[in-house]
């Protein structure tokens, strides 16, 4: 019998199945990790799950953005395709954070281009480019008040930046909204004339 248990041995282990390490991982993400989808932000990965599309099993990613109320699948095999990542790790969310103390860049063009830009900054996933929006549309108390299309980009992409500085650190969203607000408190005021401006060129 004990000759037989060490013969029987490999025989058991070659065929054991490797789904279950599998379906926790895949692509480099795993199961309950939060991440950043571009045109979403940051979520978090809830299960990993197969579907069958034309005879065809499709693995898929399940994500859920609990603030949204949403849910999304994404099949692992298109993850990066589709700009989904990681958190951003230190360096790179102190680079964010010190771009919100840089001075605001405004191209002079119409506010129809510049909102176009902004968007495509916010839906990049990139939270350099998400940081920029964030500087250059903020305004303290001293400056014009804002239009309300110019209020709508500043709060997306405050949201996006707030929500993985949030993740990111560990601390709640109120923190890391006090955190980027007193960053943009440290940079150069705008003057008046932009925020004139802009608002001529919405209303135009």
């Amino acid at each position: 019998m004990g000759n037989r248990s060490k013969v029987q041995m490999p025989a058991k282990k070659s065929p054991a199945p490797t789904t279950p390490r599998q379906s926790h991982s895949r692509q480099g993400f795993r199961t309950n990790e939060r991440i950043v989808y571009p045109a979403h932000g940051v979520g978090q990965i809830v299960r990993i799950e197969e579907q069958e599309v034309a005879g065809f099993k499709l693995e898929l990613f399940v994500i859920s953005f609990a603030k949204d109320k949403m849910t999304l699948r994404v099949p692992t095999s298109k993850a990066a395709s589709v700009g989904m990542r990681k958190l951003a790790p230190p360096d790179i969310v102190k680079r964010a954070l010190e771009t919100l103390k840089g001075r605001a860049r405004i191209k002079r063009t119409m506010w129809s281009r510049r909102a176009q830009e902004y968007e495509a900054k916010i839906n990049s996933g990139d939270l350099i480019a998400i940081a920029e929006v964030v500087r250059d549309l903020f305004r303290s108390e001293s400056q014009p008040e804002q239009s309300y299309s110019e209020r709508q980009l500043y709060e997306a992409a405050l949201d996006r930046m707030v929500r993985e500085l949030a993740a990111v650190e560990d601390i709640t969203e109120t923190e890391a909204t006090k955190q980027i607000e007193t960053q943009l408190l440290k940079g150069p005021r705008r003057t008046p004339k932009t925020g004139d401006d802009d608002a001529q060129e919405e209303a135009a």
